[in-house]
């Protein structure tokens, strides 16, 4: 920049020894040089406090506006994970646009600058792929919203509850207690089953009656006794009990329910189930067996 025009920067001074001279060059800088040099250094150093300030200006007002972003849609109740999206993208939309009006203010070549960031994002993204598909699956999940933090999901081969939804990777806290952080790209690949989104689920228990049970006893027994469970459907789908099969020492039947997750849980419904049946059983004398054996022995001669 400084060195364009040479004409006004020095002269060359040639020198020779014996028959065979040498040309050298040799630089002498003259007062010109350094009076132009001042100038522009003077007129660059307003240009580049301004670049630092409108730099710095840009991640203050960034962390201000993202801050009022996140208060606003909280006030709405939008979605947590959309939240967090549009925080994050408005925070770092901020900070680009800042930069570059940074870069501006020092005459940088920004136009040569996307050329060249092309060409290495390109590069970067070929190398880190796994982790430029983790981000973009993250995008995608916080925009589709297929599950919500604190929904218990089964995704990957892990089922728990969501408590955290990042752009790189989905944090669950398993049925045991395990913190599991899996990559998003896995996530957004794989079945995901949402729990909490169902209103109603259904539930199954199978059991066994003796063979002098009589069935429609036992039918009138269980009808009473789920009726009395509260978070479960009664009318639409009511229970159903099916005889399925005659056992070896017993008849055996399903029963079929439905219950509101919002109230009872489907493992909560059926634990309670089991035991207000087997109370019941006991109190109508219905008995439901153990297997048993029957070994006929034949005394010889």
């Amino acid at each position: 920049m400084f060195f364009s025009n040479f004409d006004r920067l020095g002269h060359f001074v040639y020198s020779g020894l014996g028959k065979q001279p040498s040309k050298e060059r040799i630089f002498i800088v003259s007062p010109e040089y350094w009076q132009n040099l001042t100038d522009q250094t003077i007129g660059f150093i307003p240009k580049l406090a301004l670049a630092i300030f409108i730099f710095f200006l840009a991640f203050y007002l960034a962390g201000i506006i993202s801050r009022l972003v996140r208060g606003g849609l909280e006030k709405r109740q939008i979605d947590p994970e959309l939240n967090l999206l549009l925080t994050r993208s408005t925070r770092w939309a901020i900070i680009i646009f800042g930069t570059f009006q940074a870069l501006a203010q020092v005459n940088f070549n920004l136009g040569g600058f996307l050329a060249g960031l092309g060409i290495i994002g390109f590069t970067i993204g070929f190398a880190l792929q796994d982790i430029a598909k983790n981000f973009v699956a993250g995008i995608l999940l916080l925009i589709q919203q297929p599950f919500d933090i604190g929904n218990a999901i089964e995704v990957d081969g892990y089922g728990g509850t969501v408590i955290e939804i990042q752009l790189r990777s989905t944090t669950l806290r398993t049925w045991d207690g395990r913190i599991v952080i899996i990559p998003n790209a896995d996530v957004y690949t794989s079945v995901i089953t949402n729990f909490s989104r169902s209103t109603r689920r259904r539930a199954q228990i199978d059991l066994s009656v003796a063979y002098d049970s009589d069935l429609d006893q036992v039918t009138t027994v269980l009808q009473e006794t789920l009726a009395g469970l509260d978070g479960i459907e009664q009318d639409d789908p009511a229970p159903t009990f099916y005889f399925q099969t005659f056992g070896d020492s017993a008849i055996n039947l399903s029963i079929y329910f439905w219950c509101e997750t919002a109230i009872i849980s489907p493992r909560v419904a059926q634990d309670q189930a089991l035991r207000e049946i087997k109370r019941a059983f006991e109190q109508a004398s219905i008995s439901i067996p153990y297997p048993t054996t029957t070994v006929l022995m034949e005394r010889a001669g």
